[in-house]
């Protein structure tokens, strides 16, 4: 399972608003509420975001195995 709960904590320590991605990023607002959703997001957005947020995919996105995550 995928957990986006990373991107959060990124955005605040590098002082990223959602309102930011949107208007002045371009990442989409259908996007931004799939990674609210948990849903999956392509390699071309993950790419945006690290480079926005000048980080690696572990600062956007964490694995959890679905038996850990008690799934």
């Amino acid at each position: 399972m995928i957990l986006y709960s990373p991107l959060w904590q990124t955005m605040k320590e590098k002082g990223v608003s959602t309102y930011a991605l949107i208007h002045k990023y371009n990442i989409s607002n259908g996007t931004l509420y799939r990674i609210r959703q948990g849903k999956a997001i392509s390699t071309v957005t993950l790419n945006e975001l690290c480079k926005v947020l000048k980080c690696t995919p572990n600062d956007v996105l964490l694995f959890v195995d679905d038996e850990q995550a008690g799934l």
